[in-house]
């Protein structure tokens, strides 16, 4: 049985939290909406256990919840290096993106999405590299990250207005929050990333998500793609770290498939919310559609 969940406004639990922090990129399937219905499936002490992020995107959760310890994954591997960089060299990247701020032009845009086409794009920096897929989410079309069967950035530009590059208060914000916790980045596939879960760990699914229609399908997000099989595949996973005593919280759009595949009413509740899908590469699929969270059976704050 799924229930039908009203979001309602609500006051947010975490005002001792560093409000600066949020994500530094557009991103497809964000969930900056959905954080005050994410908040209500937060476990109970949640400030004493490790959470797991596996497809981490953006980050919108997991600067919400600021876990002091966390491992943080995803298969985008521009994306991993964007995170590590900003841990690791935030003044270089800021002194790049600063540079890249004052050329925001369509001329530029497609010179820097072209290095991916080109023989020696493994011999950038990771600086450079991080500094490049910024410029290209804050200057491309309607904030999408897609890539074509060779691995090259596609979007066209997009031409908006006074597009903020070098986001200095964020980036310092999220530089300082990585190396003043212990936040563990890789690029790995979703189920090595949870393979050292523990009982009590609390780990967020938000994967790609089931088409709602065979026009909606949006793979470009890296190259492997996510299909039914890897939807299945997840749910294996998930069945797992239940049976392991993990809490598991997912996303997924609502689907008959998916809402078949965690029917396991033994493990799983699911309910229902409208959501803004506000990132579409085709302007009249953007609007309210209907998604699930699903959840292993533990008490919520």
């Amino acid at each position: 049985m799924t229930e039908i969940y009203q979001p309602e406004k609500v006051t947010s639990r975490h005002r001792d939290k560093n409000r600066i922090l949020r994500p530094f990129l557009k991103w497809a399937g964000g969930k900056r909406q959905l954080l005050p219905t994410l908040r209500k499936y937060i476990p109970k002490n949640f400030s004493s256990t490790t959470y797991f992020e596996p497809f981490v995107g953006a980050g919108a959760f997991l600067f919400d919840l600021q876990p002091k310890k966390a491992f943080i994954n995803d298969a985008n591997k521009e994306l991993i290096n964007c995170y590590q960089t900003i841990k690791d060299k935030p003044n270089e990247l800021l002194e790049l993106t600063r540079e890249y701020q004052k050329n925001i032009s369509r001329e530029r845009y497609y010179q820097l999405r072209e290095l991916d086409r080109k023989s020696d794009f493994n011999e950038l920096s990771d600086v450079q590299r991080a500094a490049r897929i910024i410029y290209l989410n804050k200057t491309c079309f309607n904030g999408l990250f897609r890539v074509n069967s060779q691995g090259q950035f596609n979007v066209p530009y997009g031409d908006n207005k006074n597009p903020i590059v070098a986001d200095e208060v964020v980036i310092g914000a999220i530089s300082k929050y990585l190396n003043e916790n212990n936040i563990q980045i890789t690029n790995q596939d979703f189920q090595e990333s949870v393979s050292n879960a523990k009982k009590g760990n609390f780990i967020y699914f938000d994967p790609p998500y089931d088409p709602i229609s065979d026009s909606s399908s949006f793979t470009g997000y890296d190259l492997s793609g996510f299909g039914k099989d890897e939807q299945r595949r997840l749910q294996n996973v998930c069945d797992s770290l239940v049976k392991r005593g993990c809490k598991v919280l997912l996303s997924n759009s609502a689907t008959d498939f998916i809402k078949e595949l965690y029917s396991n009413e033994e493990y799983y509740s699911i309910i229902e919310v409208a959501a803004t899908r506000s990132i579409n590469a085709v302007g009249t699929s953007r609007g309210k559609i209907n998604e699930v969270l699903i959840f292993s059976k533990y008490d919520v704050k």
